[in-house]
Formats: structure tokens, sequence, C-alpha cells
């Protein structure tokens, strides 16, 4: 993931609206712009400025099937984050706990 792409996605996740908007189409796969809109005392353009944003950065997709503009949610940025940072915070702790394992159990034994 570029540096560009990282930011967007940032900046996409530092609103409390756009993380709600996630959190309803999450709930509802497949849902309509109306349907997310209808939670949100916004207008509907309001709400659509929200979701063109989550997916400029890859976090919603959506296609026009007709009229309608179905929304489902992308975890794989956020897979991308957490295989950028989260692994090694993980190999880290878990060398830890087990040193902190050997040491607990070492002097148990005495």
């Amino acid at each position: 993931m570029d540096e560009d792409a990282l930011d967007r996605l940032f900046l996409a996740l530092a609103n409390t609206t756009r993380r709600q908007i996630l959190d309803v189409a999450v709930d509802a796969p497949g849902c309509s712009v109306n349907y997310v809109a209808d939670h949100f005392e916004m207008s509907r353009v309001g709400v659509l400025k929200h979701i063109n944003i989550l997916e400029d950065a890859g976090l919603l997709v959506s296609e026009r099937v007709g009229r309608e503009r179905p929304l489902y949610v992308n975890l794989t940025p956020l897979q991308l984050i957490y295989e950028r940072w989260g692994d090694q915070y993980q190999t880290f702790w878990a060398s830890r706990l087990t040193k902190l394992k050997y040491a607990v159990e070492g002097s148990e034994g005495e």
C-alpha cells in the first residue's frame, strides 16, 4: 500500500460519521445509499460525500444495479494495515510473554 493510499485510508477512518457508515454497511451488506442515509440526521448528499470518501479509501465498494447502488464493505485495507504494523508487535509481545512464562515457572519450582 503506497503512502497516498494509506493517507486516504486514515483520513476516511478519522471521521466518526464514516466509521458509523461502515458499521451500517457491515450489518446490512448490499444496502442502498438511501438505507444508510436513513440512519443519519443529515442530507442524502452529505451521506453520499462520506460514502465517496470511503470508496476512495477502498473501504466501501459499490456497483450500479439499475437505479440502486448496493454498498459492500472491503476489509482488505484494514488487513494491510495490520500486516504492516500488527505482525511486528505480535512477534515482540509473544517473545516477551514467553520469557515471562519461563521466568514465572522457574521461580515457582524453587
